[in-house]
């Protein structure tokens, strides 16, 4: 609710004027009373009755809808809500573009030289947008269902929509979404142009020290402590990124700042990264790129699998199967379990298949040597580091190969054992696992359940994507929303959210009605 001491401060009317005239009258004021009431209207305080509680007495809305629609397109700096973002990243400037495009007077805290520094690495230097498969299992949470819920309030039409407005043309490479121009620099820039546009201010290598929240009047607001000053906020979006990648500006600060606040952090760890490895073979292998299947395995459990260009480093293994199964091993490592990984070189081909193929090429190839049954099937050295592994001498020739020596090849082939001793850590990691517990946001929203006018976005909350521009299309559905609600331009049902509608358009658009959530 917005209170009288903020919209006389607001609107410029002397305190000792408004004191004595009392809310009725004020609202009677010649030239006020329409914006008055858009200001009540804006901030969600008017009912679906068109009624505005105040104390015990209750005012009816004297003016048409029209009338205040056109007054806060007029007025809007009459009451400009104030919004402070802690992030620059790709959550941080998409919640500043939907709140500045709904009215609020916005600042974004960057405690890096340069906003957006994150992005330029994403998908290789093109930017990875979105990804036209969105389903459940490309994400991984506490909360199952929090993820698609959040990209259900700003999906990839949506985000298709912004990108296109922004000056990006999309180009589709099987379902993944890249710009045209295949820079990811591109991205950074259209979206830095609308901040300025928009004039959002943007301090720059501005650290936040701590969050206040501060009762005046009933309305919570907060206060910014950073080491250039403080600001005043009616809301904040925390956006600060996770513990991945920390040269491009994510060093777990956010994590702090919401533990203080009483959120609840699961314990941050890296995803999306690779897989070190025990033994002394990987130098022999390193810079192989091979098609694979992965199993991850912790205590004879199977965790998680995955298929795709496996890549051998001189320290274990890498590619992006291995990093879509990487956040299941660092978490079951963190609880001090044995972590392997099977690896399948053959993925083609079922066990009976391969045994098959293997026994064949023997017969035929008798007369090379082991080693040279496999040229034109495996890789060289891959297979040369297989051969040893099985106990068979390379120079053994092919026809000589007993079935239990063919078995042993076999097992080798189809299900190397690689034992995880680490993941890699944050510096090479592309996200973390873990993070601000789901359950105490709303999915909605994303305002805290703990804190109203507290908004968190991004890789700060507990969900990880698979690879893929999910992680991203994250990062611009939940900064969306944060930035829409908490500048007040919020409405329901999941196709009509403010969110939607500003991204398209940069137009307020609320329901009537429309509240924030108070869980």
């Amino acid at each position: 609710m917005i209170y009288g001491s903020k919209v006389i401060r607001e609107a410029g009317i002397k305190r000792d004027r408004i004191s004595a005239l009392g809310i009725r009258s004020f609202l009677r004021i010649p030239g006020f009373k329409a914006a008055v009431w858009a200001v009540f209207w804006q901030s969600g305080a008017v009912n679906n009755r068109k009624q505005l509680k105040c104390g015990r007495k209750t005012y009816k809305m004297g003016c048409k809808l029209k009338s205040i629609k056109s007054r806060i397109r007029s007025f809007g700096t009459i009451m400009r809500k104030r919004i402070v973002i802690i992030g620059g990243g790709a959550s941080g400037l998409t919640a500043a573009i939907g709140g500045a495009r709904n009215g609020a007077h916005v600042t974004i805290v960057e405690h890096m030289d340069r906003v957006g520094k994150k992005i330029l690495s994403t998908g290789n230097g093109r930017c990875n947008l979105t990804n036209l498969r969105m389903e459940a299992d490309c994400y991984r949470c506490g909360r199952k269902e929090f993820p698609m819920e959040v990209i259900r309030g700003f999906g990839v039409d949506e985000t298709l929509a912004f990108f296109k407005g922004l000056g990006i043309e999309p180009k589709d490479r099987n379902g993944y979404i890249y710009p045209n121009s295949d820079q990811a620099s591109a991205v950074l820039d259209v979206l830095r142009s609308e901040v300025e546009r928009l004039g959002v201010a943007v301090l720059l290598s501005c650290r936040v020290e701590k969050i206040e929240p501060a009762a005046g009047g009933g309305h919570v607001r907060y206060k910014v402590y950073t080491d250039q000053g403080i600001l005043d906020a009616d809301a904040v979006i925390l956006a600060a990124g996770s513990k991945a990648a920390p040269s491009t500006g994510s060093d777990g600060s956010g994590y702090e700042l919401a533990g203080r606040l009483g959120h609840r952090v699961i314990k941050p760890l890296p995803a999306l990264v690779q897989l070190r490895c025990q033994g002394n073979l990987y130098r022999q292998m390193a810079g192989i790129r091979t098609e694979a299947g992965v199993k991850l395995m912790a205590a004879g459990e199977l965790l998680a699998r995955d298929r795709g260009e496996l890549q051998l480093t001189d320290y274990g293994l890498s590619g992006i199967p291995v990093f879509q199964v990487s956040r299941f091993a660092a978490r079951a490592l963190d609880q001090g379990k044995r972590v392997t990984a099977l690896v399948d070189f053959m993925p083609s081909w079922d066990d009976g298949e391969a045994f098959g193929l293997l026994k064949k090429r023997a017969s035929l190839l008798g007369h090379k040597t082991v080693e040279e049954l496999f040229t034109g099937l495996l890789n060289k050295k891959l297979a040369l580091v297989l051969i040893k592994l099985a106990g068979i001498k390379p120079s053994q020739k092919s026809g000589d190969l007993s079935p239990k020596q063919l078995k042993l090849l076999l097992g080798q082939i189809k299900s190397y054992e690689a034992i995880v001793m680490s993941v890699n850590p944050f510096a090479n990691a592309q996200v973390c696992c873990g993070g601000v517990d789901t359950g105490e946001v709303d999915a909605a929203t994303m305002e805290s359940r703990l804190h109203a006018n507290l908004y968190l976005a991004g890789e700060l909350l507990d969900v990880d994507g698979i690879c893929g521009g999910y992680n991203l299309q994250f990062a611009w559905s939940s900064g969306m929303i944060a930035g829409t609600h908490a500048a007040g331009g919020h409405s329901e049902g999941k196709h009509e959210t403010g969110a939607n509608k500003a991204a398209a358009h940069g137009a307020y658009a609320p329901a009537p009605g429309g509240k924030r959530n108070r869980k």
